[in-house]
C-alpha cells in the first residue's frame, strides 16, 4: 500500500521545487527559476537568504496565502516557500536571429502578449516549430513561463524553438523594429489575414485569452490582422487563432502559390 508522503510526491509537477533547503540549493546553483512563491508573514530563518538571493539574481518574487501554498504543493511540506523552475533553459533574443541567419532566412518570430495558459504557449510552440519561426518571445512579468505542463503540449518543440523572455515586451519591439521586423498584431479589428505581405523579417503578436493584445502592445503594432468570423461566437482560442496566421505566413515564405 502507498504511503501518503509517496503519494504527495508523485503529485507534484516536476517543475516545482519546494521546502528551504531545496529551493536555497536551485537558486544557489543557477536553476532557470520563473517565480518564487513565499508564504506570507513568513521572513525568518533562511527564508531571509532565499529572499536576498533571489532579488540579487532578479527573480520574480510573489507573497502568497499560505492556504494557496498548500494547494499548489499538494500539502507537502513546503516549509513556507517553493518555486516554480522552468524545464528548459530560456533563450535570448539574439539566439533567435542568429538561427535564422543560420539557415539563411529573414527572421520569423512569435510574440506572446500576457498568455496565461499553458496549454495555449505549447500548442504555439508546437506549430511555430512547425511553421519554421525561429523563436518566441514572453514578457516575464504576468504570462505563463516554461512550466512541465508548456513542455508536455509542445510535444517536444520547445527543444527545437528558442524561447526568450523579456522584462519590457513593448521595449523588445521597439528593438525589433530599429533591427528591421514588420509587427503583426492579431486583432478582431484589422485587415484580412491572406491579404498582407509577410514574406520579409516579421513577428505576429498574440493577445492573452481573455483581453487580447495589450493596448500599448497593439500601438506598436505595424499592422493588425483579423481572421472572418461567421459563427455567434467572436472569438477564436489563442493558439487555434495563432496557428492558422503561423501557417499562411509560411506557406508565403515558401513560396506555395494559393488557387
Amino acid at each position: 500500500m502507498m504511503k501518503n508522503n509517496e503519494k504527495e510526491k508523485k503529485q507534484i509537477p516536476e517543475d516545482l521545487v519546494i521546502g528551504r533547503n531545496a529551493v536555497l540549493e536551485a537558486i544557489s546553483n543557477d536553476r532557470t527559476i520563473d517565480a518564487l512563491y513565499i508564504a506570507k508573514g513568513e521572513r525568518g530563518g533562511s527564508i531571509s537568504t532565499i529572499l536576498r538571493l533571489a532579488k540579487e539574481k532578479q527573480i520574480v518574487i510573489k507573497e502568497v496565502d499560505i492556504k494557496k501554498l498548500d494547494y499548489m504543493c499538494f500539502n507537502a511540506n513546503h516549509q513556507g516557500v517553493a518555486a516554480k523552475c522552468a524545464v528548459k533553459e530560456y533563450s535570448s533574443v539574439d539566439d533567435i536571429f542568429a538561427l535564422a541567419e543560420e539557415r539563411g532566412e529573414a527572421p520569423f518570430i512569435i510574440i506572446c502578449d500576457e498568455l496565461e495558459d499553458p496549454h495555449n504557449l505549447g500548442a504555439i510552440i508546437r506549430t511555430a516549430e512547425i511553421a519554421g519561426a525561429h523563436g518566441v518571445i514572453i514578457p516575464k512579468r504576468r504570462s505563463v513561463s516554461l512550466s512541465f505542463a508548456v513542455g508536455k503540449t509542445s510535444a517536444g518543440a520547445i527543444e527545437y524553438v528558442p524561447v526568450a523572455r523579456v522584462g519590457n515586451l513593448a521595449a523588445e519591439i521597439d528593438a525589433l523594429k530599429e533591427r528591421g521586423i514588420w509587427v503583426y498584431g492579431a486583432d478582431m479589428k484589422g485587415e484580412n489575414w491572406c491579404s498582407v505581405d509577410y514574406s520579409g523579417p516579421c513577428a505576429l503578436v498574440v493577445g492573452s485569452e481573455g483581453k487580447g493584445i495589450s493596448r500599448l502592445i497593439k500601438e506598436k503594432c505595424d499592422f493588425l490582422v483579423t481572421l472572418p468570423m461567421k459563427g455567434k461566437i467572436t472569438s477564436l482560442n489563442a493558439s487555434v487563432a495563432a496557428g492558422i496566421m503561423m501557417m499562411e505566413i509560411s506557406r508565403q515564405r515558401s513560396n506555395i502559390k494559393a488557387r
